[in-house]
């Protein structure tokens, strides 16, 4: 277990805070972004993949995530192919209005695609394209992070159906009221299909990997540099031996969105105590 305490300010944090409390302004608004915990079963238990922001990225420079990233205004007006549950069903899951429901579950399956190369999508409603290596996919990867065509765009030109029977939506978490750059941020779970590989190196990214959960929680704060976002999930993560396991555990609407607080000093973040017992060992 990682002796990486959430609730401490992680870096840059109590700079921001200053400058919040200094210039007295109103939060900044969230703005919706979706992100997908890649998992799979290996030798030591559930393995999640990762990925390190380059350090110049404006917000969490230098930190290890999951895919995501925000909402783009065609993943809401666009009709795509769809298989699994209704935007209704997502609606009442994530707790949205059935168009942000639709857009963040789009955008979970692309921000995905975009940044690990890992697809969710299949020529019909029971399988998925077998591989998505080669220079064709990656131009397509390319185009996509560049917004040079939609995501939509992308599945009819290859006759494509988005499976979103195979996300589950996890949690949901809201950066601090006094950063700078805000963001509702919907987390999905999945398992990652078989045939693809994840391969995270991109514009935004320098460095991925599968990591065991156990492996990523040890190394949290250390050589793994994380926000509490990602390790909560990681604490959440070990709490399950197997894959189908985690799944299982997600078939339900969404917990309540998190959105750490502070300390009345400002010394440290606040966290749901679900959090501060995984954290101590509590189960």
């Amino acid at each position: 277990m990682s002796a990486m305490d959430p609730t401490a300010l992680p870096p840059g944090f109590a700079d921001q805070l200053a400058d919040f409390r200094t210039r007295a302004a109103d939060p900044v608004t969230p703005k919706v972004a979706a992100s997908t915990i890649l998992l799979r079963q290996g030798s030591a238990g559930v393995e999640v993949f990762l990925m390190r922001r380059r350090t110049q990225m404006a917000f969490a420079g230098g930190m290890v995530v999951f895919p995501g990233g925000g909402v783009d205004p065609r993943d809401t007006t666009d009709v795509v192919a769809w298989a699994g549950p209704s935007p209704e069903v997502w609606a009442e899951r994530l707790g949205l209005g059935v168009d942000e429901a639709r857009a963040v579950v789009c955008a979970a399956v692309r921000e995905t695609f975009e940044e690990s190369g890992v697809l969710l999508a299949g020529p019909d409603d029971g399988s998925v394209v077998p591989a998505t290596s080669g220079p064709e996919w990656a131009e397509a990867r390319r185009a996509l992070e560049a917004r040079e065509i939609a995501f939509s765009e992308l599945l009819r030109e290859r006759g494509l159906v988005l499976r979103t029977d195979l996300l589950r939506g996890w949690t949901c978490w809201i950066t601090p009221e006094f950063e700078p750059r805000r963001y509702r941020t919907f987390f999905f779970v999945t398992a990652s299909p078989e045939g693809q590989e994840a391969a995270g190196v991109s514009t935004e990214s320098d460095a991925a990997a599968w990591m065991a959960v156990d492996d990523a929680l040890a190394a949290a704060g250390e050589t793994v540099m994380v926000l509490p976002p990602q390790y909560c999930t990681f604490l959440e993560l070990a709490q399950y031996g197997t894959v189908a396991q985690v799944l299982a555990a997600a078939d339900r609407p969404i917990p309540e969105p998190v959105m750490p607080g502070l300390e009345p000093d400002g010394s440290a973040l606040t966290l749901p105590e679900h959090y501060v017992r995984l954290a101590a060992g509590e189960h």
